[in-house]
């Protein structure tokens, strides 16, 4: 067994792994730590606890220390300095005449480097302006092109739910999404109103998307022959997945009825779903996006 802890650098962003050592270290506290970009301070998401060696990729780095008020003071200075460094890049992007968005400045704690991300729809040669910028921060400079999901996770928002967006309140990572969720979840596949602020399908699919997965598995398609309860026999007309019941058109002396019945009250042969449906109209919906959004992807 190995103790760790989980340590997040910015507000959703992705928890990290460091060796407490000696330290004793709990959840809320701020530590300073090494990684890949430098010195960084960050918040401990996931306080001491001990893990199986095998689930860690090893070797952890260490933790430096325990944040001190300097250190939190130099935190507080280095967001400030992060929005001149903003101001200053776009003004830089203007001069070059670069065809790309500003998204967020960001520096390391150390001020070794200064980040900036943007969007662009292709690649831009950016040296000239990365020459401009070392010349006015005197330390290294990386411009890193992030997707339209990162730019609205960073940026931040409200989703048609009106709540704030999922992604920039609790996600750390994003997760794979598709129409067939869409479809599981009987939701219109309009892409206007299952895509996100982003433009992308909206990453609530997947909340419910194991629970519909469950109850869809219950349930018999529409067009399907059932045997009811009271002894007749129907096709069926339409479903309630969350309720689960089951809409069956029955035949009563010669004459067609509309009966509602719990799933448990039928009999029907269970069958494997028809994926090539989903497919087909995966590829429509694409196809309509694709449309609308001149771009040949869904998700980034």
């Amino acid at each position: 067994m190995i103790k760790i802890i989980g340590v997040r650098f910015r507000k959703t962003g992705k928890i990290y792994y460091f060796s407490p050592g000696e330290l004793e270290i709990e959840k809320g506290q701020h530590v300073i730590v090494e990684t890949v970009r430098g010195i960084e301070y960050g918040a401990v998401v996931l306080g001491m606890r001990e893990v199986p060696e095998e689930e860690i990729t090893t070797p952890l780095k260490g933790v430096i220390r325990i944040a001190t008020e300097e250190d939190d003071k130099t935190e507080v200075e280095n967001r400030v300095k992060e929005k001149e460094a903003y101001k200053i890049c776009l003004e830089k992007i203007e001069k070059h005449n670069l065809d790309m968005k500003l998204i967020d400045a960001e520096y390391t704690f150390d001020n070794n480097k200064v980040l900036f991300y943007f969007t662009a729809d292709g690649r831009i040669d950016f040296r000239e302006l990365v020459k401009d910028l070392a010349a006015v921060f005197k330390t290294r400079i990386e411009l890193r092109q992030i997707g339209v999901r990162d730019e609205t996770k960073i940026v931040g928002g409200y989703s048609i739910c009106g709540r704030p967006l999922c992604c920039s309140t609790y996600l750390s990572d994003f997760i794979p999404v598709s129409i067939k969720m869409a479809k599981d979840q009987n939701l219109s596949l309009n892409p206007t109103k299952i895509s996100g602020v982003c433009g992308r399908l909206m990453c609530c699919l997947k909340n419910e998307e194991e629970t519909y997965e469950y109850l869809n598995s219950r349930l018999p398609e529409v067009g399907d022959i059932v045997n009811t309860s009271d002894g007749l026999k129907g096709e069926v007309h339409s479903l309630s997945v969350l309720r689960q019941l089951v809409k069956v058109i029955v035949d009563i002396n010669d004459e067609k009825e509309i009966r509602e019945y719990k799933v448990d009250d039928l009999k029907f042969k269970k069958k494997k779903r028809n994926e090539s449906m989903y497919i087909d109209d995966e590829l429509k919906a694409l196809e309509a996006l694709e449309r609308k959004e001149g771009k040949s992807k869904i998700n980034d």
